[in-house]
């Protein structure tokens, strides 16, 4: 009875992962063929105004590498804290279950969140309420690689660094902080991926703009932002163009996973 249980349960697994993968290639060769068909030199080099991305691939990347500043050096801060300064305590343990729960929130509650904080009070939307929203979805990705990471480190490690006579804040940067530097530089590659495909938190804070600006202070070019208006188009062109955005996108978030994918191999050899 228990081999059939645990052939019953390896079947519907394997038949479960199979479904998945179905449809992740259907999605995937989709998107290849609308958007191979759709892309251009054209589209690469005039802004939405003039029908192409340009614009919007700048202003996009723009507001994720702010947010990147934003948020990498509080989310390692925080990480260093969790590993090398709590010793455990009620507030350290808080943290790590509050980053948990960020981890797995909506990120259009995190736009909403932004949206009243940086929006509503000036009345209008910005690209600095967009990076803003970036860098706080990444924050508990950050921190929590950066925690776990830290605490994949020998403790002889520090030991040694304590016993050479070297104050702690060295032991932490010098030895510490690079022995772990694969694995947080992965994670950070992680948290990048996953903001620069984000459109919900877009949507209630930097809004889109037709035009190249490098402006911050009002609505800003956003891709997902774009594309998500474009998709539901009554132009065919402009559908065409927002499944041309969407495969350059998609292979740049898949560039990006490969290469953290790339360092945590190169790590275990």
């Amino acid at each position: 009875m228990r081999l059939l249980i645990n052939k019953i349960i390896l079947t519907l697994s394997t038949l479960a992962a199979i479904l998945g993968l179905v449809f992740l290639f259907w999605i995937l060769i989709t998107l290849t063929i609308k958007g191979v068909k759709a892309l251009d030199l054209y589209i690469l080099t005039h802004d939405l105004v003039d029908n192409g991305l340009r614009n919007l691939f700048i202003g996009q990347f723009i507001m994720a590498f702010i947010a990147v500043i934003i948020g990498v050096p509080i989310g390692m801060v925080a990480g260093i804290y969790l590993q090398e300064y709590s010793f455990g305590n009620k507030y350290a343990q808080f943290i790590r279950n509050l980053s948990d729960v960020m981890m797995s929130a909506p990120s259009i509650v995190i736009g909403v969140f932004v949206y009243a904080v940086m929006v509503n009070p000036i009345g209008h939307m910005n690209g600095w309420a967009g990076a803003v929203a970036l860098a706080i979805l990444m924050l508990p990705i950050i921190v929590r690689t950066t925690d776990d990471m830290l605490g994949l480190v020998p403790k002889e490690l520090r030991e040694a660094g304590v016993a050479i006579g070297a104050p702690k804040y060295k032991v932490i940067f010098d030895i510490v902080i690079k022995a772990a530097k694969t694995g947080i530089m992965t994670g950070l590659l992680l948290a990048f991926a996953r903001i620069a495909g984000e459109t919900a938190p877009l949507l209630f804070t930097s809004g889109n703009s037709a035009y190249f600006t490098l402006n911050l202070n009002n609505e800003f070019p956003s891709l997902t932002v774009a594309i998500y208006d474009l998709a539901t188009m009554p132009d065919k062109h402009l559908v065409d163009i927002a499944w041309a955005g969407a495969f350059l996108l998609t292979i740049i978030i898949l560039l990006i996973n490969l290469l953290g994918r790339y360092v945590i191999r190169e790590r275990k050899k």
